[in-house]
């Protein structure tokens, strides 16, 4: 049954879907999740900072009101807006007890502001915040690259492992095949055809879980690219990124992430600046135009009112200071970051660059283990054929040939996403 669920996994495959590198970066940038939601908050950033254009531009209010009193205040108040006050009505009767009247008010009112210095710094701050995003998109995007070529050499791993096991499937069974010709003419025991049967069994079992990571890493790939999983992927044989020289490579200062962090303290700036500012005198200026009549279908009165307003906030009980006091915490807390950030990352490099010097060293090991391994099967097979090695000896010497093949196609791997991680470390793309 499990030699059936193999083959048939084998048979799909050979169906799948061809892609090429470029074609997942390309789809990975455009669709992926990640990189979605980056643009999203630069989006809302963006609307945001949009939003402080208010601080130039005028506020017009339209309204329309419809009142009825008998309130003597309210009542000799709107026959004066209503322009309509008579000898009669300044009778004492009249004006402790007057009968009710209604006011319709059309009215349309401006604000424009002329000089508020704490919002110019709040709207620097919320430029600085458009910044910040664009760089911490830029920084997604950067990471989900890495991931999509590491999931790429991924995959090109266990189509590399498969293709091995494959091999060594052959291989196995033709040896099950000769020793079980040999054990039916008497020259070899039952224990040696079960032998074979057994790693035929087991490199089966081995290509089969194979087969169902090449769907995993399928579906990882997909999910990267921001498409539903289930299509399995074809990609191109498994390559070597050019060799780079690891001590000629440095921390960059103006990656995104550090230029991001340090935006943000210099937008915690403006923000205290802003906060300083709130103490300093304001000037706006205002107007309104007004219609009252008492007929609502008629405009009879006009009247307007226009002026500026200077106003000075001269103490709030030390809420300004203490808010001072918060904000450069704040801004002292996001240097602070910004230093382990660096540092962390610094060693995170150095710590790549030695696991770059061992995986090249490593795929060196193995090239050479690789040849040594066939040239060993190649002789071990041959005194077979003589009957002058066991089974045994030919089984060990074909399971340390596909050890040593895997080993080479996983130090590849290694070598390949080492330089791949490095690159994503020193990544100071402006693009």
């Amino acid at each position: 049954m499990t030699v059936l669920l193999c083959f048939s996994k084998i048979a799909v495959a050979q169906e799948a879907t061809f892609l090429k590198l470029e074609d997942a970066l390309e789809a990975a940038l455009k669709s992926n999740s990640n990189i979605t939601q980056a643009r999203l908050e630069e989006a809302r950033a963006t609307a945001a900072f949009k939003q402080t254009r208010a601080i130039f531009l005028p506020q017009i209010n339209v309204s329309y009101t419809a009142i009825s009193t008998n309130n003597p205040l309210n009542v000799f108040g709107t026959k004066l807006q209503q322009q309509n006050v008579t000898q009669p009505d300044f009778n004492p009767e009249i004006l402790n007890h007057p009968s009710a009247i209604q006011n319709y008010t059309a009215k349309a009112e401006g604000h424009q502001p002329l000089l508020n210095l704490d919002l110019l710094y709040r709207r620097q701050a919320a430029y600085l915040q458009t910044e910040i995003y664009s760089l911490q998109t830029r920084r997604t995007q950067s990471h989900v690259s890495f991931e999509v070529q590491k999931a790429y050499a991924q995959l090109q791993l266990a189509y590399e492992v498969k293709r091995t096991l494959e091999e060594a499937l052959l291989t196995i069974k033709s040896i099950h095949t000769a020793t079980t010709n040999r054990y039916t003419k008497g020259l070899l025991q039952q224990s040696d055809v079960l032998q074979a049967q057994v790693q035929v069994s087991t490199t089966e079992s081995l290509l089969a879980e194979a087969v169902s990571n090449l769907y995993n890493t399928s579906d990882y790939l997909s999910l990267c690219m921001g498409k539903t999983p289930g299509i399995l992927y074809r990609v191109d044989t498994a390559y070597i990124l050019t060799p780079v020289n690891s001590t000629d490579i440095h921390l960059p200062e103006n990656r995104a992430d550090f230029k991001a962090i340090q935006l943000s303290i210099d937008a915690q700036e403006h923000m205290i600046n802003a906060t300083r500012m709130a103490h300093m005198p304001r000037m706006n200026a205002f107007a309104e135009y007004m219609f009252n009549d008492d007929d609502a279908l008629r405009f009879g009165s006009d009247s307007y009112l226009a002026g500026i307003q200077l106003s000075w906030n001269v103490f709030n009980g030390m809420a300004t200071r203490n808010k001072v006091v918060e904000q450069r915490i704040v801004r002292n807390k996001a240097a602070e970051q910004l230093h382990q950030q660096k540092e962390q990352s610094k060693l995170e490099l150095n710590k790549t660059k030695r696991q770059l010097q061992d995986a090249q060293f490593l795929l060196q090991q193995q090239q050479t283990a690789v040849v040594q391994a066939t040239e060993a099967l190649r002789i071990v097979q041959n005194r077979y054929l003589q009957g002058l090695v066991s089974t045994n000896d030919v089984l060990q010497s074909q399971t340390l040939l596909s050890q040593q093949k895997l080993y080479y196609a996983q130090a590849v791997f290694q070598l390949t996403t080492t330089q791949l991680y490095l690159q994503f470390l020193t990544d100071a793309s402006n693009e």
